[in-house]
């Protein structure tokens, strides 16, 4: 089966995107085996996606399909448990739900479905696809003939250079208590733990408790967002049209950047939800 690109679905004003209406679409080959997505945004600055996998099921690379691209990206475990794996070095990291995996540009990763349960992981992911990072990125490094799922050179240093192989690898598993956490803004409204915040894309997870509301942002940089529990409702007081949206689980958002918005709790339990913006969380002067 030849390569075929993903989806790119582009919204040119803040947009409420509904999990039935998300696009889908079946990536891979026999070889590299096959992934079901749900593809939820893919701008010119921002890729927001979940994808699955049965319980047990494994998505690898083929020549078709290569997974080594030049981008940031964050793995979040929506459900089951996420065997996250570089071929090429040996590194094998396990996330539970509530836990992601972050890696960087030009590292190759497989994926396990290694709970009883299907797997379903929500994926940020910056620079884009549209701006080349993905297939034809992937078609310019040399391609990985043999896999391997352990690292030799573990035996007879473990635990006492723990510190110093963990810091050869180049996977982190974050969980809550890795996260960066902070109250934002003037109010201390929400309660935010980011995952990653690097120089192509920020991403972190959002906690409001029942009559909240964050304070008003701005982003230098495109947003999607992902709802994990509860109702949330979004304003985007200065947009044109509709400017007041209800959300509720596994719906995501868009909000284009320089586009002001503000999430607020109208419900009766805590709504929280996942972002992710890129390339700058902050305004740029």
């Amino acid at each position: 089966m030849s390569y075929r690109p993903s989806p790119r679905p582009t919204f040119g004003r803040p947009t409420h995107i509904r999990y039935d209406q998300v696009t889908r679409h079946l990536w891979g080959d026999e070889k590299s085996g096959q992934v079901d997505d749900w593809i939820y945004v893919s701008s010119d600055k921002i890729h927001q996606l979940v994808f699955g996998l049965p319980s047990g099921g494994v998505f690898r690379h083929s020549e078709e399909y290569r997974t080594v691209f030049g981008a940031d990206e964050v793995l979040y475990v929506l459900q089951g448990m996420f065997g996250c794996a570089n071929p090429e070095t040996g590194e094998v990291q396990v996330a539970h739900k509530g836990e992601a995996v972050f890696f960087r540009k030009d590292t190759w990763h497989h994926g396990f479905s290694l709970g009883t349960e299907p797997l379903r992981v929500l994926e940020f992911y910056a620079p884009p696809p549209s701006k080349g990072t993905s297939g034809a990125y992937a078609r310019t490094k040399p391609y990985l003939t043999e896999s391997r799922y352990e690292r030799p050179e573990v035996f007879g240093r473990f635990p006492m250079e723990a510190a110093a192989l963990h810091k050869s690898e180049g996977m982190t598993v974050l969980r809550d208590s890795d996260l960066h956490w902070r109250l934002q803004g003037k109010t201390q409204g929400a309660l935010v733990g980011l995952y990653a915040a690097t120089d192509q894309l920020t991403v972190g997870r959002m906690r409001l408790l029942p009559g909240q509301k964050s304070d008003l942002e701005i982003h230098g940089g495109d947003e999607g967002l992902y709802v994990l529990s509860g109702e949330l409702n979004l304003l985007t007081p200065e947009a044109e049209g509709q400017r007041w949206f209800e959300l509720h689980a596994k719906d995501g958002f868009f909000v284009p950047e320089n586009v002001a918005h503000q999430y607020h709790n109208m419900g009766s339990e805590p709504a929280e939800f996942l972002f992710g913006i890129a390339p700058h969380y902050l305004k740029q002067a």
